[in-house]
């Protein structure tokens, strides 16, 4: 099968300006510069674009705006998710997708689901969705963790499942679903930086907020991964290896914008409860991207 969703995609922030109002400008940018360096699709309103604190009028914008400016060039991915099962439905069906290639719908967070739980919401969500649907779990953020048997659950149970994303940067989790997964369902990493030890066991791709800032080197060395060509790989994530840690040592998406902002593709603005980044931090971000040719 030829997966559309295999390979390097990219979680795009959201552009703001000093006004925290968002910047088109700066997000047609960001656009270009994957789509130039070598990103393989487009994930929109995901954690990284800031997705809870922007109206829903914001986020039918920046989705329009995203489908314009990407021309079908790329795929796109767009984030429907949240901790109210209707809600979610109610979402997806009033959302004009066209243009849209796949829904990323995290897990429930704060209600604490059991697993029954988790597999009911999604079911609920395969049912009103008329495209492809990929699972976020990342119980980091979400208190929840869906297993292995859950997620193999639902990817039997409907072609429409298409992938999980997986932050939980577990080697283990990931084997036991590449194992089992029927032949449309593909492990997609959800940590930059575990990327191509789990590209060893079987992962497919990356949902990455590392390639914001630095499309052209995370793209080679998961499409190396893609080829078995790991030793060249780990030469490439070696350099890249400290700003992956850096860029969420006080949060995301304020690693990366402070990332962005010292390349001069956005502002270093974000909405509360985030804040900018701390100097110090700014400061060993700017000597990375200037001093180990990762950009």
């Amino acid at each position: 099968m030829n997966h559309i969703f295999k390979g390097a995609g990219v979680a795009l922030v959201t552009p703001f300006d000093e006004n925290e109002q968002i910047c088109y400008s700066s997000l047609a940018k960001l656009i270009a510069y994957q789509v130039e360096n070598g990103a393989d699709y487009l994930v929109v309103l995901g954690t990284t674009a800031e997705a809870a604190t922007l109206t829903q009028e914001e986020q039918e914008s920046i989705l329009q705006f995203v489908i314009k400016e990407n021309a079908g060039n790329l795929p796109i991915v767009l984030g429907i998710g949240g901790n109210n099962t209707k809600v979610i439905c109610d979402k997806i069906k009033n959302t004009s997708l066209e243009g849209v290639d796949a829904i990323l719908s995290v897990t429930p967070y704060y209600n604490k689901p059991s697993q029954s739980g988790l597999i009911a919401h999604y079911k609920e969500i395969e049912a009103v969705s008329p495209i492809p649907i990929i699972i976020y779990n990342v119980p980091g953020r979400t208190a929840v963790d869906m297993t292995p048997s859950s997620i193999l659950e639902l990817a039997r149970y409907s072609k429409k499942f298409v992938a999980v994303k997986d932050g939980s940067g577990n080697i283990c989790k990931c084997m036991h679903i590449t194992k089992d997964a029927p032949k449309h369902f593909i492990y997609l990493s959800g940590d930059d930086k575990n990327t191509l030890p789990l590209f060893s066991v079987g992962a497919k791709g990356v949902i990455s907020v590392a390639m914001n800032a630095t499309p052209r080197l995370m793209s080679q060395i998961v499409h190396l991964a893609m080829i078995n060509q790991f030793t060249k790989a780990l030469q490439l994530q070696h350099r890249l290896l400290h700003f992956m840690e850096f860029i969420f040592e006080e949060g995301n998406p304020t690693g990366v914008k402070a990332a962005l902002t010292s390349i001069g593709i956005v502002q270093n603005n974000l909405r509360l409860p985030l804040v900018p980044s701390s100097k110090e931090l700014y400061d060993k971000i700017e000597y990375e991207l200037n001093h180990n040719e990762i950009i």
